[in-house]
C-alpha cells in the first residue's frame, strides 16, 4: 500500500514536468503575396491579390512611361499628363473625379518619377466598381475631353509647382544641377521629372495628344487591384470595363547614352539662403542589381539615426553641420548614391567634407561592425512587414506588387526582395562602397549663400 501511494506522489510529480517540455517552434511559414495575373486581348495586364483582413480594396494602376521617355525639348509631359489624368474625361465631368470618390468614403493619388507614373485608388470593398470605371474612362476617353484650354490650365499649374518647388525654394535648384552633372548630355536622367521651363511653354495640344495616344495605352500599362475581392467577379470586371479599350502603339524601350564618371566633377552655385550646403554624387547600379541593397545599408549606416557615423560626426560631436543625409536613389537605367549636408553658420562646407571623406575611407577600408550592420536589417525588415500590413497607398502591397512586375522580377518578389538586405555580411557592406563610391570618380556641388565670398 505504502509502496503504491509513493508511486502515485512520484507520478502526480512527474506529470506536471513533462507537460512543461518545450516544444519545438511551429515552422514559419514561406512569405509570399499569391496573386492571379492574365492579360486582356488589348495588352493590358491585371495582377490580382486577395486580402480580406479588412473590407477594402486598392486599384493600383502603372502607365510605362516616366520622365525618362521624354526627348529634350520635351521635357515635363509625364508630370503634365498626371495633372491632366484628374481633369476629367468623356463620361466624367471634369471635378467629378474626385467628388465621386470622396462620396464613397475613397482616396486617391498619383506620382511620377524617371521611369513610370502611377495612379491609385483606395476605397471600401463594396465600391470597387466605382473605381474601375473611373481608371477606364480616363484611359480610353480622356482625349474626348482635352482640349487646349484644359492643357493650358494644367500647364500653368505644373509652371507654378515648379517655382514653388525649384526656383523658389531654397537650394532647389541644386537636385536639377546635380543630375546634370551626375549624368550625361542626352541622358533622360539628366533633365528633372517636372520637365523644364521653356519645355512647358513650347508644349502644343498636338503633342499632348500624342504622347497620350503612345504611352497612355493598355498594352503600356498593368493595373493591379488587391484586397478583400472575389477573383472571378474581379476578373470579369476588368474585362467588362477595360476589354473594349483599344490597343495602342508599341512604345519604343528608351536606349540611353552610357553613363560613367572618370574624375572629379566640381561645381558651385549661389542661392538666396543662410547657409551653405555639399551635395555629393556618384553613379551606381540600377535597381535592383547586385550592391544596390548594400549601398542602401551603407547609406543609413552613414546617416540614418543619432548613432550613424556622419550625423554623430557632423551633427553631434563637432557641430559643424546643421543636417546630413546619405540615399541611394534607384532607377531602371542606373541609380545614383548622394550624400547632402548644411554647414552650421561660421563653419565651411570643406570642414564637412573633409570628415564625409574620413568616414568613407574607413568603410573602404574595413567593414562595418556586425552590430552596425544588424541595426539596419531589423529596420528595414520592420519597414518591410509594415508595407506589407496594408494593401494601398504608395508604399502598400498593390503598389509594391506592381512595381516588382515592372522590374521584371515577378510580382510576388516579396522573399527574395527582403532576402537582399538580411542576407547582408559587413564585408558586402564594404564592397560596395569600395567599388561603388571611389574618392576620384564623383560629382561635388555645393550652394554658397549670394554675396558670400
Amino acid at each position: 500500500m505504502r509502496v503504491a501511494v509513493a508511486l502515485l506522489l512520484f507520478s502526480l510529480c512527474v506529470l506536471p514536468l513533462r507537460a512543461q517540455t518545450p516544444q519545438a517552434p511551429p515552422p514559419v511559414p514561406p512569405l509570399s503575396v499569391p496573386y492571379t495575373q492574365f492579360t486582356l486581348a488589348n495588352g493590358l495586364t491585371v495582377i490580382l491579390h486577395r486580402d480580406t483582413t479588412v473590407p477594402v480594396v486598392s486599384v493600383n494602376m502603372w502607365y510605362h512611361v516616366g520622365s525618362a521617355s521624354e526627348r529634350p525639348g520635351r521635357t515635363g509631359f509625364a508630370h503634365l499628363f498626371e495633372h491632366l489624368m484628374f481633369e476629367g474625361s468623356k463620361n466624367v465631368d471634369e471635378g467629378q473625379f474626385d467628388i465621386l470618390l470622396e462620396a464613397a468614403g475613397a482616396s486617391n493619388n498619383g506620382s511620377t518619377d524617371l521611369d513610370r507614373t502611377n495612379y491609385f485608388i483606395d476605397l471600401p470593398a463594396n465600391a470597387l466598381e466605382l473605381a474601375l470605371f473611373l481608371e477606364s474612362d480616363r484611359m480610353g476617353y480622356l482625349l474626348d475631353t482635352m482640349s487646349p484650354e484644359r492643357v493650358d490650365g494644367q500647364r500653368d499649374v505644373v509652371k507654378n509647382e515648379r517655382r514653388q518647388s525649384y526656383e523658389n525654394r531654397p537650394y532647389g535648384m541644386a537636385s536639377i544641377e546635380i543630375d546634370k552633372m551626375l549624368w550625361p548630355a542626352g541622358h533622360p536622367y539628366s533633365w528633372p521629372t517636372i520637365g523644364y521651363m521653356e519645355d512647358l511653354t513650347a508644349a502644343s495640344h498636338e503633342d499632348v495628344v500624342n504622347f497620350f495616344k503612345t504611352y497612355y495605352v493598355p498594352n503600356n500599362a498593368s493595373l493591379v487591384i488587391a484586397g478583400d475581392i472575389d477573383i472571378a467577379r474581379t476578373r470579369a470586371l476588368v474585362e467588362k470595363w477595360f476589354g473594349d479599350i483599344p490597343r495602342g502603339p508599341f512604345a519604343t524601350p528608351v536606349a540611353p547614352p552610357a553613363a560613367m564618371l572618370t574624375e572629379v566633377k566640381r561645381q558651385t552655385l549661389t542661392d538666396q539662403v543662410r547657409l551653405p550646403r555639399l551635395y555629393l554624387g556618384w553613379l551606381t547600379p540600377r535597381a535592383y542589381a547586385p550592391g544596390t541593397a548594400a549601398l542602401d545599408v551603407a547609406a543609413s549606416i552613414l546617416s540614418d539615426g543619432k548613432n550613424s557615423r556622419l550625423y554623430s560626426r557632423l551633427v553631434y560631436e563637432t557641430q559643424i553641420a546643421q543636417d546630413v543625409a546619405a540615399f541611394q536613389a534607384s532607377g531602371a537605367l542606373g541609380s545614383s548614391f548622394q550624400i547632402i549636408a548644411t554647414a552650421r553658420p561660421g563653419h565651411t562646407v570643406a570642414e564637412i567634407q573633409k570628415i564625409i571623406d574620413e568616414e568613407l575611407e574607413k568603410l573602404r577600408r574595413t567593414a562595418p561592425d556586425a552590430r552596425e550592420v544588424q541595426r539596419v536589417r531589423n529596420q528595414i525588415e520592420a519597414a518591410f512587414y509594415r508595407g506589407m500590413e496594408r494593401v494601398g497607398g504608395f508604399g502598400g502591397k498593390a503598389n509594391q506588387l506592381n512595381a516588382y512586375y515592372f522590374a521584371g522580377a515577378g510580382p510576388d518578389y516579396f522573399a527574395e526582395d527582403l532576402a537582399r538586405y538580411t542576407s547582408i555580411a559587413p564585408n558586402d557592406v564594404q564592397a560596395a562602397v569600395l567599388r561603388w563610391l571611389p574618392p576620384d570618380r564623383r560629382v561635388e556641388l555645393v550652394v554658397e549663400p549670394e554675396g558670400q565670398k
